[in-house]
């Protein structure tokens, strides 16, 4: 059986290939939602407006989006822009909530962890189909 720190990091992986994909092209190009580089999604990563150490927003798919390493780690994240960005894409009032909210308690049990995982997995697959994807 799995620790939930191994299912935690599992989630993390499959959720992450989501957040890349969703948004790639059929040629598996993304793009920085903060700066606009558009690279492999395979070189981008899932990046956090309201930091992952938050468990009620690290799995959200509004509080996370693609971002370029250069964005998300040497610019620590560009909460700025990031959250800018947020307001126009969802409506205004967006980061203020995932803001609010990420300071809310979530504690996930194994059970909804291996949901999860299939749920993003299934995801995950089924958009490398759509797109013609390896």
């Amino acid at each position: 059986m799995k620790s939930i720190s191994k299912l935690k990091k599992e989630l993390d992986k499959w959720f992450s290939l989501y957040i890349r994909l969703r948004n790639a092209t059929d040629n598996g190009l993304a793009q920085c939602f903060t700066c606009g580089k558009v690279d492999e999604y395979k070189k981008l990563q899932c990046g956090h407006f309201a930091s992952r150490k938050h468990l009620a927003t690290r799995w959200s798919e509004w509080n996370c989006q693609v971002q370029c390493p250069r964005c998300n780690i040497f610019s620590q994240g560009e909460q700025w822009k990031f959250g800018i960005n947020l307001n126009a894409k969802y409506g205004e009032g967006t980061s203020e909530e995932l803001q609010i909210l990420s300071h809310t308690t979530l504690k996930k049990s194994r059970i909804e962890y291996e949901e999860d995982i299939r749920y993003y997995k299934t995801l995950v697959n089924n958009l490398k189909k759509e797109k013609g994807i390896i």
